[in-house]
C-alpha cells in the first residue's frame, strides 16, 4: 500500500481507525470458512461520509474495497482474496439508530449484532424474526448482504421479507437510498432487492430499516422421535397441510443424532432415524394448543415412536440444545467439513436426502444432514478424515458437486442462507446459464464499473 494512500485514510479517519500493521491484517484475514487472505489493511469508518469519501478516493485510484460485519460467513464473502482493504462497521457504526412503534419499524446501521437488536426489542415486546444460528455475534449488515434465514424462517420468513429500506454508497462516492418505511412501494426497480443478498458487491450498505413484528405472548416446544428420516418428512408435509404453520421445523438425521449423544450425552435415542423439533406460538392459549395437537396428531399418524412437549422453558432449551450443537457435534466424523445449506422445494425433501445417502456410500464419505425442514433447508456436511490428503479433500469436493448437481436437479438452489462468496462460486454455473450469469455480471459493472467492491465472488 503506497505511503499516499496512508496518509489519505489517516487524515480523513484518524491514525486510530486505519491500520496497515500485520496484527490487524491477520486479525481480518478470516470468516467462518477458516481460510486465510491477507488484506492490505483495515479501515473503521466512523460514519456514512467517511464511508463515502473512502469508497470516492478508491474508486479514483483503482483500490478493492471488501465490507465486513463481523466475519461469521461460511462462503467467504469478506475475504480478501486479491488484497485491498477491509472496511469494517464493528467499531463505529453499529448503534440502533431509531424504533419507531407508531410504524414498527426499526432503523439501525449495519455494526449492530443481530441478538443485540432482539434484546433491545424484547423491551418493547417486539421482535425482528430472521434468526440465523449466528444471531449471538453476527451483524444486521452482514444479514442483509447475505439475506440470511434461521429457525423461524418456516413462519415468519428470511432477511428479505423484514428489509423496508436502505442507504447505501455506491462505489463511486454517491448515496442512494433504496425503498421507504411505507409498506407498499412500486415506484420505479426494487433497488433494495437487488442489493439484499448482493454479498457487499454492489454497494456498502450504511443504514438500513427493518420491519418489526410484534412478540407473541405464547411460545410451546414439541419433539418427535422416529425411526426413518420419510416418516419424519411425512410428518412436516402433513403439519403443514392441516393449516399449521410453525415457527420452526427443524430435523436431525441419525448420523447427527448419535454425535450428539457421544458429544454431550443427553438421553437422544441413537437408534431413531431421525427427529423433528417444533416451535408454535401465538396470543391465544387455546389456539397454541391446538396446534400442538394437530403437531401430535401428525406426527403419531407418520409413524413417530415418541411425542414430547416441554413443560417449560428449560425443558424447551434442552431440547433445542440438541439442534444448536449439531454442526459442532459431527465435526467428530472427520477432520475437515465441506458443509453446503442446500434448498429444494419441501415435497422434495425425501428424495434430496436418500439421494445424499446414496452419495454417501458411493463416495465413502459420512454425510451428516440436518436443518430447516420447515423450508427446505438442508445443511450437508461432507466429513473427510484426513484434510492434508489431497487425494481424499479432491474427492470431498466430488461429492460435493453431486450434491449440488441434486439439489438443482429437483428445483433447488446452491444456498438458502450462507450464501455464494468464493466457496461456491465454481458450481455457478450449474444453478445459472450463460445467459443469467451475463445478466448478473452486467448489473455489477453498472453498480461498479471499476470492480473495486468486493470483487472475485459469486462467480462474477
Amino acid at each position: 500500500m503506497q505511503e499516499s494512500h496512508k496518509r489519505f485514510f489517516q487524515n480523513l479517519l484518524g491514525k486510530d481507525n486505519v491500520f496497515f500493521d500485520e496484527i490487524h491484517k491477520r486479525a481480518y484475514s478470516y470468516d467462518a470458512t477458516k481460510n486465510h487472505y491477507l488484506p492490505d489493511g483495515v479501515l473503521f469508518p466512523r460514519n456514512e461520509n467517511d464511508v463515502s469519501e473512502i469508497l470516492k478516493y478508491c474508486n479514483k485510484e483503482n483500490i478493492i474495497i471488501i465490507p465486513r460485519g463481523s466475519g461469521s460467513g461460511f462462503t467467504g464473502g469478506a475475504l480478501a482474496v486479491n488484497g485491498g482493504i477491509v472496511l469494517s462497521f464493528e467499531k463505529h457504526m453499529n448503534k440502533i439508530l431509531e424504533i419507531d412503534l407508531e410504524n414498527l419499524v426499526a432503523v439501525v446501521e449495519p455494526g449492530v449484532i443481530n441478538a443485540k437488536l432482539q434484546k433491545v426489542l424484547s423491551e418493547y415486546n417486539l421482535f425482528y424474526p430472521p434468526d440465523p444460528a449466528s444471531m449471538d455475534y453476527s451483524s444486521i449488515g452482514g444479514n442483509v448482504s447475505e439475506n440470511a434465514g434461521g429457525m423461524r424462517a418456516a413462519k415468519y420468513g428470511i432477511t428479505k421479507d423484514y428489509v423496508m429500506a436502505l442507504r447505501a454508497v455506491l462505489p463511486n462516492g454517491e448515496v442512494i437510498r433504496a425503498g421507504k418505511k411505507t409498506i407498499k412501494d412500486v415506484a420505479g426497480y426494487n433497488l433494495a432487492g437487488i442489493l439484499i443478498a448482493s454479498e457487499g458487491s454492489l454497494a456498502v450498505l450504511t443504514q438500513i430499516t427493518l420491519k418489526l413484528v410484534a412478540l407473541p405472548k405464547i411460545k410451546k416446544t414439541a419433539m418427535g422421535i422416529f425411526d426413518t428420516i420419510d416418516d419424519a418428512m411425512n410428518a412436516v408435509y402433513k403439519t403443514l397441510a392441516k393449516g399449521v404453520t410453525p415457527v420452526s421445523m427443524e430435523f436431525l438425521d441419525q448420523l447427527s443424532i448419535q454425535a450428539l449423544e457421544l458429544k454431550f450425552n443427553k438421553g437422544l435415542p441413537v437408534d431413531a432415524g431421525a427427529i423433528l423439533i417444533a416451535d408454535v406460538d401465538g396470543n391465544v392459549e387455546e389456539s397454541v394448543e391446538a396446534d400442538l395437537k394437530i403437531l401430535q396428531e401428525n406426527f403419531l399418524d407418520s409413524k413417530a415412536r415418541e411425542f414430547k412437549i416441554a413443560k417449560d422453558e428449560q425443558e424447551a432449551a434442552d431440547i433445542w440444545f440438541a439442534r444448536r450443537n449439531c454442526s459442532q457435534s459431527v465435526a467428530m466424523y472427520g477432520k475437515l467439513k465441506l458443509n453446503e445449506d442446500i434448498t429444494v422445494p419441501r415435497a422434495k425433501l425425501p428424495e434430496l436426502l436418500k439421494g445424499i445417502s446414496e452419495i454417501s456410500k458411493k463416495y465413502d464419505f459420512k454425510i451428516p444432514c440436518f436443518g430447516h425442514a420447515g423450508d427446505g433447508n438442508v445443511h450437508t456436511n461432507v466429513m473427510v478424515s484426513d484434510k492434508n490428503n489431497s487425494e481424499l479433500v479432491a474427492k470431498g469436493y466430488e461429492a460435493v458437486e453431486e450434491i449440488f448437481k441434486l439439489t438443482v436437479s429437483l428445483g433447488g438452489t446452491l444456498s438458502g442462507e450462507h450464501g455464494i462468496g468464493i466457496s461456491k462460486a465454481p458450481f455457478m454455473k450449474l444453478a445459472f446459464n450463460e445467459a443469467e450469469m451475463e445478466l448478473m455480471r452486467n448489473i455489477k459493472k453498472a453498480f461498479d464499473p471499476n470492480n473495486i467492491l468486493n470483487p472475485f465472488k459469486m462467480g462474477l
